[in-house]
């Protein structure tokens, strides 16, 4: 799947000439305050200091992914392309560089995360969208603990029909809005047997477990969203469904 991404990002940057450009890329770690504003649900993980937003800038065109292991990075988009994408923190440099360089060729949108009480507009809708979609019946698997878009589901549908899977030992285990975490590590095949909808944090794309997710949603013949702006670009390339309806 990596492959397949810096191949786009290299063919993109050789069609618009960029691959020798002296333009640097800059990303940069963003404060919880920059990247979501003010919320009133604090347990956003992003507010937990559980995981970070970094931001690219390329020629002002900003691209953005979320990772656990964040970084700053200044340079040529071809120090970018060489990165081996083999630990979370060049993966996640090289996704929000992608999206940054997409937004900037009019390859890709919605690149920069919404703020204050857009979450929670973003997550009404995701969780009326599908239950329009599917009904008031279906079962949703949700993968990463995103406590907006659970909640609003919990709103809409009976607590059994809704399982969460995170990679949060704080999370793992514990009930939140009524739904017990279950161990993301262990029970992603176990999702997608049980639930006929599968939505999932775009940042799958950095922790390395995008590729399985699609396998299991080949396998199991269950629709798989993502959501978020870590997936903006990768989702064009893949042809993945993505739910992203506040971010800019």
């Amino acid at each position: 799947m990596y492959t397949k991404l810096k191949t786009a990002l290299i063919n993109l940057a050789k069609v618009n000439g960029l691959l020798e450009s002296e333009v640097n890329i800059t990303a940069k770690i963003l404060t919880p305050k920059e990247a979501i504003g003010e919320t009133e649900r604090k347990d956003f993980p992003l507010l937990q200091g559980k995981e970070f937003l970094i931001q690219a800038d390329f020629k002002n065109a900003l691209g953005q992914a979320f990772t656990d292991a964040p970084s700053n990075f200044k340079g040529k988009l071809k120090k970018i392309l060489e990165l081996k994408l083999t630990d979370n923190n060049d993966r996640a440099l090289f996704i929000a560089t992608l999206n940054a360089v997409m937004r900037y060729v009019d390859a890709a949108d919605k690149t920069i995360h919404c703020k204050n009480n857009e979450p929670e507009l973003c997550a009404k809708e995701i969780a009326r969208i599908i239950v329009d979609n599917y009904g008031t019946d279906v079962n949703v698997g949700i993968i990463g603990f995103q406590p907006a878009i659970i909640d609003n589901f919990s709103k809409s549908l009976p607590d059994q029909n809704i399982k969460v899977t995170d990679l949060d030992k704080d999370n793992i285990n514990n009930t939140r809005y009524g739904v017990l975490i279950w161990d993301g590590r262990k029970m992603a095949e176990e999702l997608f047997k049980t639930c006929d909808v599968i939505l999932a944090t775009g940042s799958t794309v950095v922790n390395d477990s995008l590729s399985q997710l699609i396998s299991l949603s080949d396998k199991y013949q269950r629709p798989l969203y993502l959501y978020g702006t870590t997936i903006a670009g990768t989702s064009k390339i893949l042809n993945l469904e993505r739910l992203c309806f506040q971010s800019s």
